[in-house]
Parts: C-alpha cells; sequence; structure tokens
C-alpha cells in the first residue's frame, strides 16, 4: 500500500526499534510506496511512511533492494556533498564515506555482510541515518 510521506521532524528524529519478521507489511508498504516516487526517490527508510522499525528500501538503479536491521560495520573515505530527502524540503550539506561495509538481514530475514561504494554507499547512510533520528 502506498503511504503519506512523513514530513514531522518530531517523528522522523525518534530512533527506530529492530525489525522483527512480522513487520512484512512495512517492506510491502516501502516498496510500494517507493516505487510511487521512483522518478524524483532513490530511497526510503520505514520511518518516512510511519514506521518506526528498522528498515530501508534503496533504489539507485533498476531494481530496489532492501535491508533490514543493517549496521554500518566499517567507513572509509569520508567527504562532503549535498543531499536532498523527500521529508524535508531542500538540499542540505552532509558528511558520507565512500565506502561502506553493512551487516543486514534481507525481506526473508537472512543475514548477509556486504561492501557498497559509491552512489549506492551514500543512499544506505542517508536512510540508515532516518533509522537513527538523524535528519541532513
Amino acid at each position: 500500500m502506498i503511504k503519506p510521506i512523513v514530513t514531522d521532524t518530531f517523528l522522523l528524529q525518534q530512533k527506530s526499534s529492530p525489525a522483527q519478521a512480522t513487520d512484512q507489511q512495512v517492506i510491502r508498504d516501502l516498496y510500494d510506496t517507493l516505487a510511487a516516487h521512483q522518478d524524483h526517490c532513490v530511497g526510503m527508510a520505514a520511518n518516512m511512511i510511519g514506521s518506526s522499525k528498522r528498515i530501508i528500501i534503496v533504489q539507485p538503479g533498476p531494481l530496489p533492494f532492501v535491508l533490514v536491521n543493517p549496521t554500518i560495520k566499517k567507513r572509509q573515505g569520508l567527504y562532503t556533498t549535498s543531499e536532498g530527502c523527500l521529508s524535508l524540503p531542500g538540499t542540505r550539506s552532509t558528511t558520507r564515506y565512500q565506502t561502506i561495509t553493512v551487516t543486514y538481514q534481507d525481506q526473508n530475514f537472512h543475514p548477509h555482510t556486504e561492501t557498497f561504494t559509491g552512489a549506492m554507499a551514500q543512499i544506505i547512510q542517508h536512510e540508515l541515518d532516518h533509522c537513527e533520528g538523524i535528519l541532513i
């Protein structure tokens, strides 16, 4: 189901709780809501659609990719960039890492560890900030 985008900064600044297998509807809602905004959005965190669960979805290319309970384990190559956010007006300056190693579960809750670089790493970091209640 396509959900409305949360713009209330108080709600967006709340830290997300770990996702459980019972949160499959949140994952489906993220897929649907991202698809509805794919012309101007490359990622979402569950709190952007009103669920305070640690789930993100990214789509830097043709297919969306879900990360459940993601945690960054390693960071390399700090740089400054400018980002926009579907929940906030305008763009803001922020710092990101060029390469990150992330542990996460897929939508079936199977564990993974993967290293991401470039745009994918930047999008994941932005969405993980949402999970931590950090706004750009």
